[in-house]
């Protein structure tokens, strides 16, 4: 099995992408400061930067991340701004997610909802429900109910911590509504409350009715037990944290035990006004992928890897894979990935990009469109390029964020008492830096991205003989306009910037990205390009450019990085930033009153040491250095009633920490995971909680220094350039197949009636938009293609079958789960 290749047990992964556009007609129809937060259940995973002062604020912001966890609800909540109270939620967008599937790759308008409190619901429950037949003392039989609520799992924080629960159990009929509740439980999530409680189903035969409007005997048809989830508020109103309803029917005289799923409550979330809140413009795709063993993987995986060998290249697998996907992105993703792990993406690139530059006409066009060349390298760049970024342009996007100097040089948007010449001046100084870090950055350009760049230039210098600056324009268009402009103006999507930067530090970072996009623009300063500006500001901007001196500094750049020569770095590289962010951590020593306590701190993570600030920007207080790391695993919830928690095992004793979500958690213990797989003394063991009162809470031993009792998720020494888990790739790559099924048939019948009648075709409606160069070829990489697609669909029904069989009414894998009334 490769190395980042999955293992021999089957797992279901998820991952969510999109794009948050803008919103509409929103309440309060007044200006106002808005931003957009993505929360799975009530967990609040990210948060778009605020645009100021708007009535329909556009936020242009894509997202992409691991979902670590199940969840019921994916929701987008529209905050109002407010910067002496609280946010304001003026609505939000809930959708289940069993609908995902319907918008999946869609963009669509959502109407806004209310956000009520009967309706923000996360978590399950675990009963165990039972019927027992009783013998009263006359000898009359009588039903009774035993209902034992054994624990929850995954209730909301409420205001930033975890809640205090308590649990009320009815049984409600028409007649009556019983109800007995259980102890609160103190600061946790996942509370055990092991509590039982019974209830008379049936009347003896001795009960006396009170009234003449009661009935005799209750009707088991009409009954059903109702659990509801509060937090205890001690001196303010209690909060609803979900309900689950079971009709005590489907007990029949037998007994279970499963897990539900907490229901918002039957009235909430209705609203006559819904129409008065506004709308959200959203584009989402959710997958989840069930990955088999890596040996049901080998057939599709070797047809992908072989497709830079096909002749022609579109009739390769995965070439036709981006034919078939209706969102080019959605193939591109998975088999960039694909092919990275598995060292063939240069040649594929190669191949595909001689295909579309066949097509291209002008030399002045070349990898300008939204081609499979273009978008293989655009994703290549992002997942090889990132430590190359942060060496290059982090120091000084710090700097421009951090001290930021007045850049506006459009006279409609300056501000009053602005001096455009002082702010051209700070703008220029600001795009020579970033220009001269760039230019002199070659030696620090991954050597994967110099193979394709190298092959780039010399297909177009090929494909357009008599132009000297194509060679050039084809690897600038990708490296300057595609990979540094890009960076420089969303640098939080590039993990540059722990947050987002203001309004208008943003727009002094998208003047300098546009500067840069035209000085890395092969010819683009001279005096017929300035006139083709679009904005009269910037091309008298550009006037003070001195075109010679900044060409050559690109010639001489792009020289470099489309060389395949090997570049030796001189001197010792300076540390590369990788992750920072504010976390909790847990205190390793004995405060003054002798209480370990949690308190904020700025963590950074570099490619040499881990370490924690009181504050960002300030001397670390704690350091460890990456040599040291024995291991960074999950931390249980038990340890410290605390969700999202991960320890980082050192020389010394475990640091403990907790992220502000799932998903944030599970990217620090990645990026912890990755720049530490090839340390010399890794562990094989570790405790999954933590060392209290004088033993481990996991497995009860009473030596700390112990050797750990449960195996480590990452001991074994990997590649810590780029972790890749090659059979997820493939299970995705398989999904796409499958869900295009029917266009790879009539892509297959296309070919062979090709191949069978050579005149004109009759039907081009069918595959008129596909590629077909050799119609035997592709055919033959179809057929084999549809095989492996059926025989993979055999293999998945079989653990569909048999996890479908194993589940339990009322579990969380059963389709039927929590609502059941």
């Amino acid at each position: 099995m490769a190395a980042g290749d999955g293992g021999d047990e089957v797992r279901v992964l998820q991952n969510l992408r999109g794009k948050i556009y803008d919103a509409k007609h929103l309440v309060p129809n007044k200006m106002r400061d808005f931003f957009c937060t993505i929360n799975l259940d009530q967990e609040e995973v990210f948060r778009t930067q605020v645009v100021e002062k708007s009535l329909s604020p556009y936020f242009g912001e894509e997202f992409y991340f691991e979902i670590p966890r199940t969840f019921q609800w994916l929701s987008f909540y529209i905050y109002d701004k407010s910067v002496l109270q609280k946010d304001l939620r003026i609505g939000k967008v809930s959708i289940k997610k069993d609908d995902l599937c319907n918008y999946t790759g869609k963009e669509n308008w959502f109407m806004l909802q209310p956000v009520d409190s009967n309706s923000e619901v996360q978590g399950k429950v675990h009963l165990e429900l039972k019927l027992n037949e009783l013998i009263t003392d006359n000898g009359s039989v009588c039903q009774q109910l035993v209902v034992q609520i054994k624990e929850c799992h995954g209730l909301p924080l409420i205001n930033g911590q975890n809640c205090d629960p308590y649990a009320t159990v009815s049984l409600v009929g028409p007649s009556r509504n019983d109800q007995k509740k259980t102890k609160v439980k103190k600061k946790t999530s996942n509370p055990q409350f092991n509590e039982t409680f019974y209830f008379e189903v049936t009347r003896s035969s001795s009960y006396t009715k009170k009234s003449q409007f009661q009935v005799e005997e209750e009707d088991i048809e009409k009954l059903e037990v109702r659990v509801d989830l509060w937090n205890n508020g001690n001196l303010v109103q209690d909060v609803f944290l979900g309900e689950i309803k079971v009709p005590v029917k489907v007990l029949r005289n037998d007994s279970f035990q499963a897990w539900y799923l907490l229901q918002p409550r039957e009235n909430g979330n209705k609203s006559s006004k819904t129409d008065d809140l506004g709308s959200l413009r959203l584009n989402i795709c959710y997958t989840e992928d069930c990955v088999l063993p890596s040996e049901y993987y080998a057939s599709l995986r070797n047809l992908l890897l072989k497709s830079s060998d096909v002749q022609p290249i579109s009739a390769s697998a995965a070439y036709i894979l981006s034919e078939v996907c209706r969102d080019k992105y959605d193939a591109v993703l998975p088999l960039v990935r694909l092919l990275l792990h598995h060292h063939k993406l240069v040649p594929f690139v190669a191949a595909v990009a001689e295909l579309d530059l066949k097509d291209t006409q002008e030399a002045n066009t070349v990898f300008r469109g939204n081609s499979l060349a273009t978008r293989c390298v655009d994703e290549m760049m992002k997942i090889v390029g990132k430590h190359y970024l942060k060496v290059t342009l982090k120091p000084v996007i710090d700097e421009i964020c951090e001290s930021p100097k007045p850049c506006e040089i459009d006279p409609i948007k300056l501000r009053e008492g602005d001096n455009v010449e002082i702010n051209m001046e700070n703008l220029r100084y600001y795009v020579d830096k970033v220009f001269r870090e760039i230019v002199r950055s070659s030696i620090s350009c991954p050597t994967l991205m110099c193979d394709v760049f190298y092959s780039l230039r010399h297909l177009a210098a090929k494909r357009f003989p008599n132009d000297p600056h194509v060679q050039y324009s084809a690897v600038s268009s990708f490296v300057f306009l595609r990979f540094f402009a890009v960076a420089v103006v969303s640098p939080h999507t590039f993990h540059l910037r722990p947050h987002h930067p203001d309004a208008q530090t943003s727009r002094t970072l998208t003047l300098i990205s546009k500067a840069i996009q035209t000085l890395g623009s092969w010819g683009s300063l001279t005096k017929s390009k300035l006139s083709s500006f679009k904005e009269t500001f910037m091309c008298e901007f550009f006037k003070a450019f001195q075109e010679e001196k900044f060409t050559e500094s690109v010639k001489k750049f792009l020289d470099d990085v489309s060389s395949t020569e090997s570049k030796e770095p001189s001197g010792l590289s300076e540390p590369v930033h990788l992750k920072e962010g504010e976390m909790y951590k847990r205190a390793q020593g004995r405060t003054r009153i002798g209480k370990k306590n949690f308190k904020k701190r700025w963590f950074c993570l570099t490619s040499r040491e881990f370490t924690y600030h009181k504050q960002q920007d300030k001397e670390p207080i704690f350091t460890i250095p990456i040599k040291n790391i024995l291991a960074v695993e999950k931390l249980d919830e038990s340890s410290f009633n605390k969700k999202n928690m991960f320890q980082v095992l050192h020389g010394e004793k475990p640091l403990y920490i907790q992220a502000n979500n799932c998903v944030e958690a599970s990217e620090w213990i990645e990026a912890l995971c990755r720049v530490t797989r090839c340390n010399q003394k890794r562990l094989s063991f570790y405790h999954p909680s933590a060392f209290l009162n004088g033993n481990w809470l996991c497995c009860k031993a009473t030596i700390e220094n112990t050797v750990g009792c449960a195996r480590c998720t990452a001991d074994v020494p990997a590649d810590t350039q780029i972790e890749i888990d090659g059979d997820r790739e493939t299970e995705r790559i398989y999904s796409l197949f499958t869900i295009n099924i029917s266009k790879l048939q009539k892509l297959e019948e296309a070919c062979g009636s090709i191949a069978v009648y050579q005149g004109p075709r009759k039907e081009p409606d069918d595959y008129s938009n596909f590629t077909i160069e050799d119609s035997v070829a592709t055919f033959h990489t179809l057929k084999q293609i549809i095989d492996i697609v059926e025989k993979l669909n055999e293999s998945h029904e079989k653990y569909r079958k048999k996890r479908s069989s194993s589940a339990k009414y009322g579990s969380e894998e059963n389709p039927i789960v929590g609502k059941v009334s």
